[in-house]
């Protein structure tokens, strides 16, 4: 979830329609902290290559698994675990008529009961992107990949937060199950996109 995300949908000219819905159900709902677009651009074409399995924390209103959503090829399952009951209401009504996609409400630990996935999405509040969160060795099939949002363009090594290292960030950059790095998508958002290692 993105501060201000609702808001960057400024225009709808080139949006995928299900991404359309989702917009209009979050600015109808107040809620503005929607995936912003620079990001759901990249969920899109990382959901192309997840032939069965896709997972998401934090639905919000759906945006982020409206983009997914119109990535995902066809046979892949979506899966998205939102905490809030009243968003989880709005969400699996924007997916009312896309089978393929569940709105599951509850704590983003439930995730785990539908594992394991090709593409995996952290998200909604940052539970589970600290180093007590999620497992990737567990979560994702070999092969998989995990993306972590939200996090402000690092300048040098170690990234920083709030002047002290970021320990979020380089838990996953450093991860000994993954291979993973940080693409900036704006002058002020980058994501960390990790690929689980094969056993050995």
């Amino acid at each position: 979830m993105s501060q201000g995300g609702t808001d960057a949908y400024r225009d709808d000219a080139g949006l995928p329609e299900l991404v359309r819905r989702a917009v209009r159900a979050a600015r109808r709902h107040g809620f503005g902290c929607s995936c912003r677009p620079e990001q759901g651009r990249l969920l899109q074409v990382l959901a192309a290559g997840a032939a069965r399995r896709i997972g998401e924390t934090g639905t919000g209103c759906g945006v982020g698994l409206a983009w997914l959503a119109s990535g995902a090829p066809p046979g892949a399952r979506l899966v998205s675990v939102e905490r809030d009951p009243e968003r989880a209401r709005v969400a699996a009504e924007v997916f009312r008529d896309r089978d393929e996609v569940e709105v599951v409400r509850g704590d983003w630990r439930l995730i785990d009961d539908h594992g394991p996935y090709d593409l995996l999405v952290l998200d909604g509040g940052g539970q589970a992107k600290d180093d007590e969160g999620a497992d990737p060795a567990r979560l994702l099939a070999p092969g998989g990949t995990v993306v972590i949002d939200d996090f402000t363009p690092a300048g040098g090594w170690p990234p920083l937060f709030h002047g002290e290292p970021d320990g979020p960030r380089m838990h996953w950059l450093e991860h000994p199950e993954l291979r993973a790095a940080e693409l900036r998508l704006a002058a002020d958002l980058s994501v960390v996109v990790g690929t689980r290692l094969p056993a050995s």
